[in-house]
């Protein structure tokens, strides 16, 4: 608007505001009239021309409607303003740092802070509160600190103050340090929701899950109030944690106070009961809410990748397309992570073209998901370009690269890897060296693998978990020192766990070491319900040797004890659709052409060596079905469908929620060099690259 002022040029007349007079003190005019840049100026000019800009009172108004009031606040004629001023006061310097601070220059703000204590200004507890968020933006760890000093030594003029004390409390949990967020916050007097949302943001931050629990309930014992703040941070530690009864808790809170019209709340639940395994929950909160911005639709497919249920994933992410949302970095590392469970190469790399097309910032969570992504679907070429053009590796970083090239049999590169993150000053975390005796055991190297086993407890101070122990049984076993690795386990100072004795298990049918697989068969049945492929593994390893007898006996114990073998399934991903396969399956809508392929690959791969292995059909087969029961397992059926549906000299690629068994290994083997073609089966616990009649596993997994 324009003002008509006495003392104005007759071109600012208008007959649109009329004030009569301009007053001595003009503070809420300029506060709440001004409500342009124009309005302003005119304002200033007045204040010049009459020597009003001189009082404090009346220029501090004028700054202050310039760098924060102002639809567009213009920090640059603030600053016209400020240094015409004489002596500026804490207060002048106060609207400077919250000013640069809202316009996202919070460095600016710290040196206007200096600026005052070097001009010997005093500062008071509104400085300080500009100050210390502007390091909270910054997570400018040493200047808070130094902020805080000043507090200190002035706190005999004016005290703490709740708004200062809250104030630390948010730069501390900001910077990480929520250490000493918490020691402030347990020495504050008064502690008011605010306080207690700024610790529970900062737990959130450092992923202090636990704490963030134990803090809720300590609010809830205190009788402080909560708010919806409050909740949000609760419920992503009940998602991190399972506290599936807690969060319930809060769920019936917010239904019984009417807060469902909150949709960040919502949204929260949906997390929450998604990560908790009540996927089916969250579903139907979401499918409610009035509003699903792109924070919803991610927690639902982060909840159905964390669920194991990529395929709905990936469904819910194509309806969240056609619902025209922009799926933002957690949506597409939940992607992913699906991609990368139902090795969904073609629909993996679309979301990679989306990051750069969209220009998405590679960060580190998004760059190391999408070398886990490639590593996971056997492109370990693509895994590395991924990871060297990464602007920034942390730790898991390098250790998703050298488990992807493990896994894929590149044990050698891995440790090549591992030098290297060295070289870097990246310490290795225990995940990391998983991985790296993966590595040895993948290639060979047993004195190398056992020397990085010694190097996490003498270089690095990591303790050897199960997992370690399971890798270096695995390392001995695979070299064939059968003997060597039943004196590891029984040497072991923790328990030895059902994995590694079916590990060694493993290696005793490889190494046709009956005695000692019928021992490790004891130790797998006495500490949990044995699986079916635990039998399967002894009955091949007596088939193998001559004990015919044997084998019958114990398939007959599986009859009798109604252990049946888990369901297997094999996923292939053509088109961008993921087609999934089960022995004998005749549900798939090609099955007939399937099966037609699968008479002409046996007719094709049986004259160059191929013998169907009659001991891995189903047990219920008759006699005379064996061969065919045993040529309708997953792995063929996705292997015929591939040959189909793909054209000559293409890579097939298959994943299997089981262990791949010795017949279709046989098998993919010959189809491989009698087709001309790479085929990629990942199974549970590795790759499988089969190319020209070789497995890149060299016959053992």
């Amino acid at each position: 608007m324009i003002f008509t002022l006495s003392t104005f040029p007759a071109q600012f007349l208008t007959t649109k505001t009329t004030i009569d007079y301009f007053p001595q003190n003009p503070k809420s005019l300029i506060l709440k009239q001004c409500k342009n840049i124009k309005d302003l100026k005119q304002v200033h000019a007045h204040l010049i021309k009459t020597r009003l800009l001189h009082r404090a009172a009346v220029a501090e108004p004028l700054l202050e409607s310039a760098a924060l009031l102002l639809p567009e606040p213009t920090i640059d004629y603030a600053l016209s303003i400020f240094y015409k001023l004489d002596n500026p006061d804490a207060s002048a310097y106060n609207i400077m740092i919250r000013g640069f601070t809202k316009k996202q220059s919070p460095e600016k703000s710290i040196f206007w802070f200096k600026q005052m204590i070097e001009h010997l200004v005093c500062p008071d507890e509104f400085t300080f509160s500009g100050a210390l968020k502007a390091c909270s933006k910054l997570r400018a760890l040493r200047e808070g600190e130094q902020i805080h000093a000043h507090i200190v030594k002035l706190i005999g003029r004016f005290g703490y103050t709740e708004f200062v004390e809250n104030a630390l409390v948010y730069m501390y949990a900001s910077c990480d340090r929520v250490d000493l967020a918490r020691q402030v916050f347990d020495e504050m007097p008064e502690r008011s929701s605010m306080a207690w949302n700024s610790l529970f943001s900062g737990y959130v931050r450092c992923d202090y899950w636990q704490e963030v629990v134990d803090l809720f309930r300590e609010m809830l014992k205190s009788g402080v109030g909560f708010d919806e703040v409050t909740l949000i941070s609760v419920l992503t530690a009940c998602g991190r944690l399972g506290e599936l009864e807690l969060g319930e808790w809060i769920y019936d809170y917010v239904v019984v106070n009417r807060l469902v019209g909150n949709n960040s709340l919502i949204t929260s639940l949906v997390d929450m009961y998604s990560k908790c395994g009540r996927v089916d929950t969250a579903r139907r909160l979401f499918d409610n809410m009035s509003l699903r911005d792109v924070v919803a639709w991610s927690a639902m497919i982060s909840g159905y990748s964390h669920s194991g249920r990529c395929k709905e994933a990936l469904a819910f992410f194509r309806d969240m397309q056609n619902a025209n949302v922009e799926p933002n970095e957690i949506t597409m590392v939940s992607m992913l992570s699906s991609c990368a469970v139902l090795g969904a190469l073609q629909t993996g790399k679309w979301v990679h073209s989306y990051i750069k097309k969209k220009n998405l910032k590679l960060t580190v969570s998004l760059g190391t998901s999408l070398v886990d992504f490639y590593a996971k679907c056997g492109c370990v070429d693509r895994a590395i370009e991924v990871f060297k053009g990464m602007p920034f590796k942390n730790v898991l970083s390098w250790t998703a690269l050298i488990q992807g090239l493990a896994s894929n049999g590149q044990g050698k590169k891995a440790l090549k890897f591992y030098n290297l993150m060295i070289q870097e000053d990246i310490k290795p975390n225990d995940v990391t060296f998983i991985g790296v005796l993966s590595a040895c055991n993948h290639a060979g190297l047993v004195e190398q693998g056992q020397g990085y086993f010694i190097s996490m407890t003498r270089d690095f101070g990591i303790q050897p978990r199960i997992e370690h122990y399971g890798c270096m049984v695995d390392i001995l076993a695979r070299a064939g020192l059968i003997e060597n690795t039943y004196e590891f386990i029984k040497n072991m100072p923790i328990k030895p766990n059902t994995i590694i004795w079916r590990t060694l298990l493993a290696s005793c049918r490889v190494y046709k070491h009956v005695e000692l697989a019928e021992e490790a068969l004891k130790h797998v049945i006495r500490l949990e319900p044995a699986h079916s492929g635990d039998y399967i593994l002894l009955s091949n390893l007596y088939a193998s040797t001559g004990r015919l007898e044997d084998a019958v006996t114990l398939r007959n114990e599986m009859k009798r004890l109604g252990i049946k073998k888990s369901p297997g399934y094999s996923y292939i991903e053509l088109d961008g659709i993921v087609h999934e396969f089960s022995a004998e399956d005749k549900v798939h809508p090609q099955s007939r052409e399937v099966y037609k392929a699968i008479e002409k690959m046996m007719e094709r791969i049986k004259p160059v060596g191929y013998v169907p292995d009659s001991g891995q059909a189903r047990l219920e087969a008759e006699e005379d079905d064996k061969e065919a029961s045993v040529s309708h397992h997953s792995e063929k059926l996705a292997m015929a469908f591939g040959l189909i549906r793909t054209s000559p000299g293409t890579t097939i690629r298959i994943s299997k929620n089981l262990r791949i068994c010795v017949d279709c290994h046989n098998a993919a083997k010959i189809v491989s060099k009698v087709y001309g073609r790479e085929i990629v089966i990942r199974d549970r616990n590795r790759f499988h690259h089969f190319r020209e009649g070789l497995c890149s596993c060299n016959d053992f997994w």
